[in-house]
């Protein structure tokens, strides 16, 4: 049973419609989102692609692939946003998604793929599922981001991963001043600042050394990257605390904000950025109910070998 809810464009029968996205770097990927489209049309939905992807894709000249411009409002009057690629086309793909709150499908094409529902072998079903509204959405908190220089706001933009404020000479350090909720937290000389969404704790939190954070918690997370201070450890707040990193006034030059590795800002000294909650999730379509522990296991290949459950060693038990 689905739970998604396919678009209204009210026009009376008017063909249900995918966005694909697709990693046009590679040549196979490409090939696939060919299959891809090809069996979507047979089953009667109408399928639109990126204007970009679409020069460098030949197939999309056939005349029955919509075209549109790339932005918050590609996928108005999309049921889903198909994503054919890794992490970083699926990031792509949220920008596309997000506004509209068309759920978004990722196939792994690439190397972890922590964001994507299927891998490339499952393709044939993900269609199948795709064309009979097989899934459901998941909505995943995002952050939105404030950028002050003396006081004027000077950029907006927002992260479904994480938000982080980086040195911009790498023989320099970074001093900055967190705060949270307005009140003071600590000064660190550091590399940096990741403020990250649940979603994002496996990807740059993880790897900078913040905890995991299951999707279905409602958090934001703040980690210090190689911070010289006594007290730099990463925290988990509030989702609705506003965590505010300002750029320390030095001789050191200043620093750049970037949002889920695609968007940057260049921050001078005395710039603060504020990270909130944003106005808008990301909805993840998902076909499988599986839970995040097993996502974990298999996308990290923990060694889980020998496990018996519960359920198990009460049947051996049984028979014992």
């Amino acid at each position: 049973m689905s739970n998604h809810e396919p678009a209204e464009d009210g026009v009376p029968g008017a063909p249900r419609r995918v966005l694909l996205v697709v990693n046009t770097r590679r040549e196979e990927v490409a090939t696939e989102a060919l299959h891809a489209a090809r069996q979507l049309m047979a089953h009667g939905l109408a399928v639109r692609v990126l204007s970009g992807d679409a020069d460098l894709m030949p197939w999309a000249e056939d005349d029955r692939v919509e075209r549109v411009e790339a932005g918050p409002q590609a996928a108005e009057d999309c049921d889903l946003v198909l994503v054919l690629g890794g992490d970083g086309t699926i990031l792509r793909g949220a920008e596309m998604a997000r506004e509209t709150g068309a759920p978004l499908l990722g196939i792994n094409l690439g190397h972890v793929g922590f964001l994507a529902e299927a891998d490339h072998d499952d393709l044939a079903q993900v269609i199948e599922a795709v064309v009979a509204g097989h899934y459901r959405a998941e909505e995943r908190l995002t952050v939105d981001v404030s950028v002050f220089v003396e006081d004027a706001l000077v950029a907006s933009t927002w992260a479904l991963n994480e938000a982080s404020v980086e040195k911009a000479s790498r023989e320099r350090m970074l001093e900055v001043q967190v705060e949270i909720d307005g009140r003071p937290l600590s000064r660190w000389g550091c590399d940096g600042v990741v403020c990250s969404t649940p979603t994002g704790s496996t990807a740059y939190n993880f790897s900078a050394g913040g905890p995991i954070v299951w999707p279905e918690v409602q958090a934001l997370l703040v980690v210090p990257l190689s911070a010289h201070a006594l007290f730099a450890r990463p925290m988990v707040v509030a989702p609705s605390s506003v965590i505010s990193v300002q750029v320390i006034h030095t001789n050191d030059g200043g620093a750049v904000l970037w949002c889920d590795g695609r968007r940057t800002v260049d921050l001078p000294p005395g710039a603060r950025i504020e990270v909130r909650r944003g106005h808008a999730p990301v909805r993840l379509a998902r076909l499988h109910e599986a839970p995040f522990t097993d996502r974990l296991v298999a996308k990290f290949e923990l060694p889980v070998s020998g496990w018996r459950g519960a359920a198990e060693r009460r049947r051996q038990e049984a028979r014992d």
